[in-house]
């Protein structure tokens, strides 16, 4: 076999620029040492980097026909060819310390992937890679920009984002139709919330499911139209212009709330 097709029902676009592969190969070149787990690697492109890098090097691939490709090519590989669902992977079996993930993620899923990754955020202490040019900007995005919304803070609450360069069309085959980019996520020092964290998650998708809306309307499918903080400053805000600071300081008026409404150990 000598080339694998893309398909375009698993959102394969396969990176073709060397130069563009050895750029997202550097963004890990401080974490050498700590073991790399690449997403979705196609037919190597971004893998031969990492390899030349000295990574500590394992893959993991849906698409079968990749598999073959890359057991043929990269021999350095064997056993570390993982012939899976990224989505699906219990990581902790793989890994019992720290890794990092990169990939020139499919673009049907990288939201998805990311949102992995934060669950094992206490692990991950990079991940960078390719992404569509729109999602790299939400992730990057901070508050009073138009990109910035549920994804920027749910991430943002624990890695520091970077968007790094812009990629045209042309570098894959087949080339997309929207321009792509390059990010890193570098975890930061924040160990907890200091809030509940399911329900920090509820209130910024609750808050951002009527975006245009102040704090004090779309806050009501959790608070109801009469709760007595609304005279709050913070209410009259909309929540694109809250930091992750704010929703926190947010999602603890919330719990305060709920819990007058309903105390520990009360029966309805």
């Amino acid at each position: 076999m000598r080339f694998v097709r893309p398909k375009k029902g698993l959102g394969q676009h396969f990176l073709k620029d060397q130069e563009i592969a050895r750029r997202i190969a550097d963004t890990l070149v401080e974490y050498k040492g700590t073991p790399v787990l690449e997403v979705g690697p196609g037919m190597g492109v971004l893998t031969k980097y990492l390899l030349q890098a000295g990574h500590d090097l394992a893959v993991v691939e849906l698409d079968l026909d990749s598999v073959d490709y890359l057991e043929q090519h990269y021999s350095e590989l064997d056993g570390r060819i993982i012939a899976d669902d990224f989505l699906r992977l219990d990581l902790h079996k793989l890994y019992a310390g720290p890794f990092c993930v990169i990939g020139n993620y499919p673009y049907n899923i990288s939201s998805q992937i990311f949102f992995r990754v934060l669950t094992y955020k206490d692990q991950v202490p990079c991940c960078s890679g390719m992404v569509q040019k729109e999602v790299g900007e939400r992730l990057a995005s901070g508050p009073g920009k138009k990109a910035y919304g549920i994804i920027s803070v749910l991430l943002q609450a624990w890695y520091d984002i970077e968007y790094l360069f812009t990629v045209n069309e042309n570098a894959f085959d087949p080339p997309p139709k929207v321009k792509s980019a390059v990010i890193r996520m570098t975890r930061n020092k924040r160990t907890e919330l200091g809030c509940d964290e399911s329900l920090f998650k509820q209130v910024v998708k609750t808050s951002f499911n009527q975006r245009r809306k102040t704090l004090r309307n779309s806050m009501k499918p959790i608070l109801g139209k009469d709760c007595p903080d609304y005279p709050l400053p913070i209410f009259d805000k909309r929540p694109e212009q809250l930091s992750v600071e704010q929703f926190i300081e947010l999602t603890l008026i919330t719990s305060q709330n709920l819990n007058a409404a309903c105390p520990p150990g009360s029966v309805d």
